[in-house]
């Protein structure tokens, strides 16, 4: 309307300046600063040599002000010249916005930038009203009733504004009531179940399911129409749709009426068009079936895989319709598949773009679809599958192209998008039992982008220290044949991870071969040579080495003539003064028959020392979709490894480890998985060797629990008691009592072992806590180890894990959230009774399986993959130690 009196109030002002009618000799413009000419001149009526009048000039000022450039606009002559004075408007210098919080400041711009206003353009005042109600309107759309968006123009100097745009966001309106009326067959809370609008439930604050949208609303509507087409209603409709909101524009409430009308059943299917592939092939494929209610799903997911199966055989072009004919008085339908194959396409090239590092024949070998060979949808989609299982890529996109000018040809493009696809493990921590830790190894799974496997490392801490290198090349043949080599020198203490102690020293080397038996599955096998030294530490269990045995001397003393002659703790005579006391006790010599019985363990059985030729045999099948972080598919390994009959260790070992993934609803997926294991001598060997034995607990276990503590413990050491002293004398001859701690008798020994007189004595007792063994005639002896964790023969591990959606996050595949239960043991077929008194040692029972329940998330990160997991035991045997919270981490590469 200001325009508009502007406009008028100027023309009338200029016809009397007119009045008199001139040619135009030269047309001025004074004023101008940002706007430039061209589009003036472009915008003006008249032209040099054109007649001017009254009417002419108001054309000119009418055609200006349309421009939307300018605030005023003059006409004026000097002689001949035509003159037009311009004032422009103001130029946008800043625009701000404050006060949003609900979308995105860059969402907002992008509807200003739409409508063309933006920092650097002219100032329109219309159009900054339009804006701000559309910007209203977008907060309108996500069920903000109350939301306001005031523009405020500020002067800037040189003909420049600001624009403050103070938003108002207000609270989002929630669903009150959703009812659906006219439904007789199917309740309310069936048809409401699939909605992505709801009521306000438990998880609303995280998926906003309770905040009304038009589009969200539109798109319930389509799937109650599906809901009642997929189960025969051809005449389902939904009459109407009624959304009403609370006066203070905080709670909506929707209603949608509808129709349900009769179910349909299937009188009659045919297959038209051109099919090309025979009938009976097709029919095969058909899920609607004669005589029975129709479905709309059955109809379309027929229609998708008739046209996979074109596709299949070349003609990926090819079109299948499925065209319902009703019949209203019987309620039956007739349904015909129109089959449109079009012409037979061949792929010209296969192309790949975004493999930087990867080389362009480690993707190419992995194609099953081949250049100028006819185009198969399923061979396309297959290679895409196999890029994403290698792991060496984050996203995998195929598109077909046309080629230009043909109708028969089409070009696979591949976009890649890589992933560090090797990790550095570095770690330095700090442990009560093993104290300082340090570690470093390196696993590349592209070594140099060839598709190479490589790896090395050196681990060193209180447990361990490694020396290890691998090499595997998946590709040693053309056909997919793999071969490796890997080496390795070590040395463990197990005593430092919760196990039995003792240690071992090994070195060793493999080579192995691998054969692809088919696009899933492949046999592998290998053979090697391992050396390996075992030493037992001190009170190592009765399982690897027998005790007691006699260390030092073989003379003993009396237990009476012991407690009569001994007092304080150190089990040293002293005098009443505090001095020691000149003393001899009668000591005797050590007779066989005075030694407690005992079982050899298995180093007294079969030594210490061993150099074997060991072979693995393994068979794999996997369909799962990406290399790392799966979401569906399966994968089985089951692998056998034994060593050589003859070797200086005989034994062999069978594992097998599954898991399985289930789509469930939406987001949400099921993974099952367990591992088993059985190993056991052979030959000349009783029992699998100690050091190969399973263990159970920890993280990538049974998480909650400590590494290896679960399953069978070993049979306390028992060691004989020795007295400390067995007797004193003046040995510098001065008279005086010697002063150190332990007085020594060269004629007598410095010490001996008792002899049990008296198995009830309440004098008997061990520095270390351990029971008393006191058989009369016997020599006394003491436990003096503890139950250490010694591993079973036999393992047994499940978990079950639910794949979660990740709030927050749009990009959630280099992330996984899950929710787990896992449960787990290891158990032993040499728990004899009769041969050791084993803690924890049991044959398989499902029923002393080890359980726990927790959260767990790994994030494929910068740095590598991290995994934390926060597990609270439920199903805890005796001596199983919890530990609730785990990490893992690696840097990638």
């Amino acid at each position: 309307m200001k325009r508009l009196l502007l406009f008028l109030s100027l023309a009338i002002v200029a016809v009397p300046v007119f009045s008199q009618e001139f040619v135009v000799g030269d047309i001025r413009l004074e004023g101008l600063q940002r706007v430039s000419a061209s589009p003036v001149f472009a915008a003006l009526p008249v032209q040099v040599g054109d007649t001017v009048d009254g009417e002419s000039v108001r054309n000119v000022i009418r055609s200006l002000f349309e421009t939307g450039f300018f605030t005023n606009i003059q006409v004026a002559r000097e002689g001949n010249v035509l003159i037009v004075i311009l004032q422009e408007r103001p130029s946008i210098k800043k625009i701000e916005i404050e006060g949003n919080k609900a979308i995105k400041t860059e969402q907002l711009t992008d509807v200003m930038d739409e409508n063309n206003l933006k920092e650097g353009e002219i100032l329109q005042q219309d159009l900054l009203q339009a804006i701000t109600r559309e910007l209203e309107r977008q907060y309108v759309s996500r069920a903000r009733y109350g939301a306001s968006v005031e523009a405020k123009v500020k002067d800037l100097p040189n003909n420049m504004v600001g624009i403050d745009i103070e938003v108002d966001e207000g609270k989002p309106a929630k669903i009150k009531h959703l009812n659906i009326v006219g439904n007789k067959v199917f309740s309310d809370d069936e048809l409401l179940d699939g909605f992505e609008l709801t009521t306000t439930h438990w998880n609303s604050f995280f998926t906003s399911s309770d905040q009304y949208a038009r589009e969200k609303l539109t798109g319930d509507i389509e799937k109650l129409e599906s809901f009642y087409l997929d189960r025969g209603y051809l005449d389902f409709e939904v009459v109407s749709s009624q959304v009403s909101i609370s006066p203070d524009k905080t709670q909506v409430f929707i209603t949608l009426n509808v129709n349900e009308g009769e179910i349909y059943t299937v009188k009659k299917i045919d297959i038209a068009g051109d099919p090309i592939i025979p009938e009976e092939r097709m029919r095969r494929l058909v899920l609607l079936r004669e005589d029975r209610t129709f479905s709309q799903r059955d109809m379309t997911d027929t229609s998708e895989y008739l046209k996979t199966m074109m596709g299949n055989s070349g003609y990926t072009n090819a079109k299948v319709e499925g065209i319902p004919e009703k019949n209203q008085a019987e309620h039956t339908v007739d349904v015909t598949f129109f089959v449109d194959p079009g012409q037979r396409v061949y792929v010209r090239r296969v192309n790949f773009s975004g493999n930087t590092k990867t080389s362009d024949e480690v993707v190419r070998r992995e194609m099953r679809q081949l250049e100028s060979a006819s185009a198969s949808n399923a061979k396309i989609d297959h290679s895409k599958v196999r890029l994403e299982r290698l792991g060496y890529f984050k996203t995998v996109d195929v598109k077909t192209n046309p080629v230009p000018g043909s109708d028969d040809l089409i070009d696979v493009d591949y976009t890649l998008e890589e992933q560090p696809s090797g990790t550095i493990q570095a770690s330095v921590g700090y442990a009560q039992t093993t104290k300082l830790n340090l570690s470093v190894s390196v696993q590349q799974n592209n070594w140099l982008g060839t598709g190479k496997q490589v790896g090395f490392g050196v681990q060193k801490n209180t447990y361990q220290t490694m020396y290890s290198y691998n090499y595997n090349d998946p590709y040693f043949t053309p056909d997919g044949v793999s071969r490796g080599f890997s080496a390795y020198y070590r040395t463990r203490d197990y005593e430092k991870i919760n196990v039995s102690r003792y240690s071992t020293d090994a070195f060793g080397a493999d080579i192995t071969f691998g054969y692809p038996i088919s696009e899933i599955s492949r046999l592998g096998f290998g053979v090697g040579v391992v050396h390996q030294d075992i030493r037992t530490g001190a009170y190592a269990p009765q399982e690897i080495i027998s005790s007691p045995k006699l260390y030092s001397g073989t003379s003993y003393v009396a237990q009476s003539d012991w407690e009569a002659g001994v007092s304080g703790s150190n089990g040293i005579p002293y005098s009443s003064d505090g001095s020691l006391d000149e003393f001899q006790f009668p000591v005797y010599q050590v007779t066989e028959d005075m030694l407690l019985g005992s079982y050899p363990g298995f180093i007294d059985l079969y030594g210490d020392t061993f150099t074997s030729g060991t072979a693995q045999l393994s068979w794999s099948r996997r369909t799962l979709n990406r290399g790392i972080l799966a979401t569906r598919g399966s994968s089985q390994v089951l692998a056998a490894e034994a060593t050589f009959p003859g070797s200086e260790m005989e034994y062999y070992k069978l594992t097998y480890t599954g898991s399985i993934y289930f789509p469930l609803y939406r987001e949400f997926t099921l993974r099952l998985k367990t591992r088993l294991g059985y190993g056991d001598g052979f030959n000349s060997m009783d029992e699998l060797p100690f050091f190969e034995n399973y263990y159970a607990g920890g993280f990538g276990s049974v998480r909650g629990y400590e590494r290896s503590t679960l399953g069978p413990r070993g049979t306390p050491s028992v060691s004989y008691n020795r007295a400390q002293t067995t007797g004193w004398t003046d040995l510098n001859r001065d008279g005086q009592a010697y002063s150190g701690f332990y007085p020594q008798s060269p004629e007598l020994g410095a010490s001996a072992y008792v002899r049990c007189d008296d198995p009830t004595s309440p004098t008997l007792y061990s520095a270390s806590g351990g029971a008393a063994v006191c058989e009369p005639g016997k020599l006394i002896a003491y436990e003096t180890g503890y139950p250490a964790n010694i591993g079973g023969n036999i393992l047994m591990e499940f978990s079950s894990e639910l794949l979660l959606p990740i709030p927050f996050i749009e990009d959630s595949s280099q992330m996984q959230l899950v929710a787990f239960v896992d449960a787990g043991n290891v158990f032993s077929g040499y728990c004899r009774e009769d041969r050791y008194d084993r803690l924890n040692c049991h044959e398989p029972d499902l029923n002393r399986l080890s359980s726990s329940a927790g959260i767990g998330f790994t994030w494929i990160s910068g740095f590598g993959p991290m995994t934390f997991s926060y597990a609270v035991p439920l199903h805890k045997n005796e001596l199983d130690n919890a530990e609730y919270f785990q990490f893992s981490f690696g840097t990638g590469f």
